[in-house]
């Protein structure tokens, strides 16, 4: 049997053997049982997420993050009289722009640097440029670099306008504090396999009911239809539209209970940014310069800079799996790098051991 590695990736990463085990069971999706499962995993998010069930909603979707993305921007935003403003500063920034020009939907996007965060006086001078702009999004924790954008200053900006706002916290969501009721935002998109500690396979967006309740006529797509996912799950409780990722959502319902016995969100936030902190400054110690800055570096992935024109990424990689760690390579287009998550089951200790192979690479390759 092949020998398992520790991810050091911002999702899929590594979970616990209880909630790989959890994956063991057989459901159908008809079941009481397991409709059960759905509808407590929909009112537990809402719970993680601090979002009033009198005002929001979880609608879980199968597939990978950029479906419920996809599915978010194709459902809330409508056909005619709409213009979409973007917040760009990384790959998944610039995948929403995609999804806007597959879907014909106007479109502004703001483009900044991939090192630098969203600023949100430059997004206040773009809105008042833009008055046309109905709908606003961004993503939160942007993992290109690993900086995580100041999204409480800008949702002020968008309420004061009276704009939609659409925020993608696929990898900070039960990693970072959220507090939707007082971010007051209407959309916000993660997935199972981030922070929770799940495995790959559904996504959810947690929305304001008010806003999604317009949105029936509006989607482009019929598998990725958010309202009609909604309405679905809202009329026969625990039921998917189409068939569901029966297993993944048992592995998920047991990755919130060890959410829960971790203390929830603060808890595993002091995890990861501990595990950050100690790799920014180890690394940084064996000669490794930072992408980003510390003031926007989020605690989810952190990137590195090439220590030498001469440094062959491959061989640091393999040097890096054969030990037990498998990391990622760098997603700046204008930066050779690469990046370590420090989310998952990972703790300081995991760190540690990474740190002196790491060591040992370079002692080796001098």
């Amino acid at each position: 049997m092949k020998q398992p590695y520790l991810l050091l990736t911002p999702g899929p990463l590594s979970t616990t053997a209880t909630v790989k085990a959890a994956m063991q069971i057989d459901y159908c999706t008809w079941d009481s049982d397991y409709r059960e499962i759905t509808e407590t995993i929909r009112q537990q998010l809402l719970t993680l997420a601090q979002a009033n069930p009198d005002n929001y909603t979880t609608v879980l979707l199968q597939g990978s993050g950029s479906y419920a993305v996809e599915a978010t921007l194709g459902t809330a935003i409508p056909r005619k009289d709409a213009v979409l403003m973007i917040a760009i500063n990384g790959a998944y920034g610039h995948r929403m722009s995609t999804i806007a020009d597959y879907y014909q939907i106007p479109h502004v996007d703001v483009v900044f640097a991939e090192d630098q965060a969203v600023d949100p006086q430059r997004i206040a001078q773009a809105l008042a440029a833009h008055p046309e702009v109905t709908h606003f999004a961004t993503v939160h924790s942007e993992t290109t670099t690993g900086i995580l954008n100041p999204i409480e200053q800008l949702l002020p900006l968008l309420k004061s306008r009276g704009i939609i706002s659409i925020i993608d916290a696929m990898s900070s969501l039960g990693g970072v504090p959220i507090d939707v009721d007082q971010l007051a935002c209407d959309y916000l998109i993660s997935s199972a396999n981030k922070c929770v500690q799940g495995v790959p396979g559904f996504a959810f967006v947690i929305a304001k009911k008010s806003e999604l309740a317009q949105t029936a006529t509006n989607a482009r797509s019929l598998s990725l239809d958010l309202y009609d996912q909604w309405q679905t799950m809202t009329n026969q409780p625990g039921k998917w539209r189409f068939t569901s990722p029966t297993h993944v959502v048992h592995a998920f319902a047991q990755a919130l209970a060890e959410f829960k016995v971790e203390g929830g969100v603060i808890p595993r936030y002091h995890r990861y940014a501990a595990n950050q902190a100690l790799l920014s400054t180890g690394m940084q110690a064996l000669g490794f310069e930072l992408v980003i800055g510390q003031a926007d570096q989020g605690p989810i992935i952190t990137s590195f800079k090439y220590p030498t024109t001469h440094f062959k990424f491959d061989d640091f990689y393999q040097f890096i799996k054969d030990r037990g760690f498998v990391i990622y390579p760098g997603k700046v287009s204008n930066i050779p790098s690469f990046r370590i998550g420090t989310i998952g089951d990972v703790n300081t200790d995991d760190i540690k051991r990474l740190l002196a192979i790491i060591s040992d690479y370079q002692q080796l390759n001098q």
